[in-house]
């Protein structure tokens, strides 16, 4: 892999990682504590909607169903934290 799809790899990472500590899925590891953030987490996909839509035809396969894959979790565990409110 190229140097340049990992570094897209780890930003794609810290989105993800991003959302779904604001989801209440992971904590958050300064505190050690579960947060929810919807807000934050919509800003997270967001962003990779925005990827995805801006990349679109440039990305080896492999990369786009990463982001893919990516956004359907993050938009499936959004809809069900904002299902439990």
């Amino acid at each position: 892999m190229e140097k340049d799809d990992q570094l897209f790899v780890q930003l794609l990472y810290i989105f993800h990682s991003s959302a779904m500590q604001a989801l209440g899925k992971l904590k958050n590891p300064v505190t050690g504590k579960i947060e929810k953030n919807t807000e934050q987490a919509k800003q997270a996909i967001d962003m990779l909607s925005m990827l995805k839509e801006k990349t679109a035809n440039n990305l080896a396969p492999e990369l786009t169903r990463l982001l893919e894959t990516f956004l359907t979790e993050l938009k499936l565990n959004y809809v069900d934290e904002l299902n439990k409110n």
